[in-house]
C-alpha cells in the first residue's frame, strides 16, 4: 500500500502485527510498544507520517540515508532490526493490558537469546517498566542487561511523545552506535 489508509482500512487493522525485521547478530534491536494501526495498515513500522523513528535514525548516523518504513528490510544491511513488545496492533498503546505487557517482555527475552543482538533499544519507558519489572527504570543504558544484551531505553519516537526533539531522540539513537 502507498497511498495512506482510509478510515475503513485503519479500522479494520486493529490487531494486526508487522513482521519483525530481524536476524542473527544485529547491532541493534530497536522495540517499540506495539504497532499503531496506521502501521499495521501499510506493514511497517514507525509509518506514521508524525512519527520520527527514521529521522531520529538518519540524523544519529545509523543510517547513511533517511530510509522510509517502506525500504525497512534494508535496516539489516546497517545491522539494525525492529521488533514490538506486543505484536497486536492497537490505536494507542496505553490500550494495552499488563498481562500482555509482560508476556510481550518474556516474548522479546526469548528473541534477544535466539538472535543475540550486540544493543536492544526499548522505546518506550512506561512500557518497559511494567514488561519487566522494573518501575526504577530511567531513559538510558540499564545497568541490568535483558537476556544477555546490553539494554537501552529510549523515548518513544512517535508524534505524540513531542516533549522529545528530534535532536534529542538522535542524540540518544547515536549512543547506539559507541562500540
Amino acid at each position: 500500500m502507498t497511498d495512506r489508509p482510509s478510515r475503513s482500512q485503519l479500522l479494520e487493522a486493529a490487531g494486526r502485527s508487522v513482521p519483525d525485521v530481524i536476524a542473527p547478530g544485529l547491532a541493534v534491536l530497536f522495540c517499540g510498544i506495539n504497532p499503531g494501526l496506521y502501521s499495521a495498515a501499510v506493514g511497517h513500522h514507525f509509518a506514521r507520517p508524525g512519527n520520527r523513528f527514521w529521522k531520529a535514525l538518519f540524523a544519529s548516523g545509523l543510517t547513511d540515508r533517511l530510509v522510509s518504513p517502506a525500504q525497512e528490510q534494508c535496516l539489516l544491511d546497517f545491522g539494525i532490526g525492529i521488533t514490538n513488545l506486543v505484536a497486536r496492533s492497537s490505536a494507542m498503546a496505553h490500550e494495552l493490558g499488563r498481562d500482555e505487557l509482560r508476556s510481550g517482555g518474556r516474548a522479546l527475552a526469548t528473541k534477544l537469546e535466539r538472535y543475540a543482538p550486540r544493543r536492544v533499544a526499548v522505546l518506550g519507558i512506561g512500557a518497559f517498566k511494567i514488561a519487566f519489572d522494573r518501575p526504577r527504570a530511567r531513559l538510558g543504558r540499564q545497568d541490568e542487561p535483558l537476556g544477555g544484551v546490553e539494554t537501552f531505553v529510549l523515548a518513544n519516537p512517535s508524534g505524540a511523545q513531542a516533549r522529545y526533539r528530534l535532536e534529542d531522540l538522535a542524540a540518544a539513537f547515536a549512543a547506539l552506535r559507541e562500540p
